[in-house]
């Protein structure tokens, strides 16, 4: 087997002339071929990112400059938190400057941008319990009709609603997404919210999200697309807290989804550097440890792991996305869940995996052209740069030949 062949469809060629100024043919001369982003996103949450666009701490800001340095070094795929409650603490006041600035910070380097959730019954806000459910599901559409607007060709990729599976039973609190799921029912909700950001962004990727990748997730999916809800992808969410899946249950949740032949982001993904959660904990939110440090063992652990993740999905044809939720230590239940430390020091993950990114999966080397100035380009699809001598082109691999 080649060293390509299990990814053949990941990569792609092109014949290309290069000319001069003057248009005439670049002839028998060296060229160097460089990438200069993958189409397959690779992402992590961007949550540091928005942070340090909001932060008025030098301290602190000090710090997350060195981090979203290290984030964008490695990544070229991130999520933005639109989490209700948070986004719009009090009605009618939403925090959008700083995921503006994060958003567009992002785009302008070439980084693919996701807004989480428009829709979800956790984390939501809380003053939306003062209205009916018909006042409440008014407000929802309307959020989503303002976020996507907003955001409309700076973001244009949204986990439109999350965790569907368990949302009208969801009984840990009283929530105004679960009271009208309940009422509405899971599929017109899905299809309500979808309709309506489809209608304010026609363009835009929208995502069914969830963490439960059970049959009951797989049928869920099925009746919404028989409802004509327009899902572009599947999310698909592994918070692996607990353990490692392996490559067996990877490889049977790839099963279960791929059927429907539509792609497929990982959205959410965490393997941790340190203990496993015990096993008898059913929700994850419910073990928050003071301490809970990453070690040389899980370390090690952790790199091999999400090496092997990596590499099955990047292998998958459906697959368009991987994200690791968590960049650095601490974040989402103080876990030892990031590629970097809190300090922002690397982890052995972090260099593995920009080895894979930014190494074997990434194409730069010297091509030369014939008598007539032609070339034929070989490489993962994606943008490239050509630079010859006195000049450069940019070109895309996208399976289709020029």
């Amino acid at each position: 087997m080649s060293q390509y062949e299990k990814i053949a469809h990941r990569r792609a060629t092109k014949v290309v002339r290069v000319t001069d100024a003057n248009g005439a043919p670049v002839a028998n001369t060296k060229i160097r071929f460089r990438q200069t982003k993958h189409q397959f996103l690779f992402g992590s949450g961007a949550f540091d990112i928005n942070e340090y666009f909001w932060t008025k701490d030098p301290e602190r800001k000090k710090l997350l400059e060195e981090r979203v340095k290290l984030w964008t070094e490695l990544f070229n795929y991130g999520t933005l938190p639109f989490y209700w409650g948070g986004y719009e603490f009090k009605e009618g006041q939403p925090q959008w400057e700083p995921r503006m600035l994060a958003a567009k910070y992002m785009k302008e380097r070439g980084i693919e941008v996701k807004g989480h959730p428009l829709c979800w019954h956790t984390a939501c806000a809380n003053w939306l319990l003062e209205y009916d459910n018909a006042t409440i599901l008014t407000k929802q559409l309307e959020r989503i009709d303002r976020e996507v607007t907003q955001f409309k060709g700076v973001i244009d990729k949204w986990d439109v609603i999350n965790e569907v599976v368990i949302m009208p039973v969801f009984d840990k609190y009283d929530n105004a997404i679960t009271r009208i799921c309940q009422e509405y029912g899971r599929v017109p909700l899905i299809k309500k919210v979808f309709d309506e950001a489809k209608a304010a962004n026609p363009g835009a990727t929208l995502l069914l999200n969830d963490f439960n990748t059970s049959q009951a997730y797989a049928d869920l999916i099925d009746e919404a697309l028989m409802a004509g809800v327009p899902i572009d992808v599947i999310g698909i969410q592994s918070h692996q807290h607990q353990g490692y899946w392996g490559a067996e249950k990877v490889y049977r949740v790839l099963e279960r989804f791929e059927k429907f032949g539509l792609p497929i982001h990982f959205t959410e993904n965490t393997l941790i550097s340190g203990d496993l959660m015990p096993p008898e904990i059913v929700d994850l939110n419910d073990f928050q440890s003071k301490e809970w440090p990453s070690t040389p063992e899980g370390e090690e652990r952790q790199m091999r792991e999400w090496e092997e993740m990596y590499r099955i999905l990047f292998e998958h044809p459906l697959v368009e996305a991987v994200t690791g939720w968590d960049f650095a230590d601490g974040m989402w239940l103080n876990a030892p869940s990031g590629v970097i430390y809190r300090n922002n020091t690397p982890k052995p993950v972090y260099h593995r995996l920009k080895e894979l990114i930014r190494g074997e999966w990434w194409t730069d080397t010297e091509v030369c052209t014939d008598e007539n100035g032609m070339v034929r380009v070989e490489g993962f699809k994606g943008d490239y740069v050509l630079e010859y001598p006195g000049g450069k082109l940019q070109i895309t691999l996208d399976g289709e030949e020029a």
